[in-house]
């Protein structure tokens, strides 16, 4: 490989970057070894809650504002061949100059803050499908969401390391992997649990013991949709029940009124009319 003046590499195109992506990734198979690629359809990272929370969320670990943008660039081009999330852990390889190593640690959740974030989400969530789509009320995503206090985790929290010579701590292959987690949270939202090392059913568990209570928060402490939306660039479910619509009147069909047809009776022969009469015992006949 060739270097620049100041050790740095040579720029890579990035259709030499997929190439070589691509060799890598079939390499990794052919000698069995784990591939899971990164791949965003189009120019949206992340669609969903979870995905679009958590990029809005990297932004706060950044030391260089130029290395966000090449990340986005890197993670659409599919440079990230491999991505791995495991408890409180991230590893990846990215395609650049070279293959890159990129390794996540972050903290473990403490105990305390999950029961905290526990109760105060306790009776806003409804099930476990509801809660892995995102369909969640706003007093509810805004608590898994909120800097310092909730589920995502603060600076202090997390260590980035990269094996390029980037002296940044989030270099473009950091950013890169960091968006392809937010990728991957599209498909699979529950992995966000598995990181910080929570079991995601703690949050129903006091699904019974709430359900009687009074559900309507206090005037002034729910956050308006708008306001949510603007923040997140999400779509919130509607907490307000739909109005009654109503209900169409059904016009019954008129009974069809069956004709009864008489029966014509057919005309007697005389000898069958004189079967049909009784014998006279005055008859000679009768016996």
């Amino acid at each position: 490989m060739s270097y620049h003046y100041g050790g740095w590499p040579s720029y890579v195109s990035v259709a030499e970057r997929r190439k070589k992506a691509e060799r890598e990734i079939a390499r990794r198979r052919k000698t069995g070894q784990p591939s899971a690629p990164v791949i965003v359809e189009g120019r949206t990272i992340a669609k969903t809650f979870w995905g679009k929370a958590w990029c809005e969320n990297l932004e706060r670990y950044r030391d260089f504002d130029s290395r966000l943008p090449r990340g986005r660039s890197y993670v659409r081009n599919r440079a990230v061949l491999d991505l791995q999330i495991t408890p409180l852990a991230v590893k990846a390889l990215v395609s650049g100059s070279e293959i890159y190593e990129v390794t996540i640690g972050v903290a473990a959740v403490s105990k305390s803050k999950w029961q905290s974030i526990c109760r105060d989400c306790a009776g806003g969530i409804d099930s476990l499908v509801e809660l892995l789509q995102g369909r969640l009320s706003m007093s509810v995503m805004e608590r898994i969401c909120q800097q310092n206090q909730g589920l995502f985790p603060r600076p202090p929290e997390i260590k980035l390391s990269c094996s390029c010579p980037d002296y940044a701590s989030m270099c473009k292959h950091v950013a890169a992997v960091l968006y392809g987690v937010g990728t991957r949270l599209d498909e699979e939202p529950e992995l966000l649990f598995r990181l910080r090392a929570v079991d995601e059913k703690d949050l129903l568990a006091n699904l019974g013991v709430t359900a009687s209570r009074s559900t309507t928060p206090a005037a002034g402490k729910v956050l308006a949709a708008d306001d949510v939306s603007a923040l997140f660039g999400l779509e919130m479910a509607d907490d307000s029940p739909p109005a009654a619509s109503k209900p169409a009147t059904r016009t019954q069909p008129k009974a069809k009124t069956k004709t009864k047809t008489k029966r014509k009776s057919a005309p007697i022969s005389p000898r069958a009319s004189a079967r049909a009469k009784p014998r006279s015992p005055k008859n000679p006949s009768f016996r």
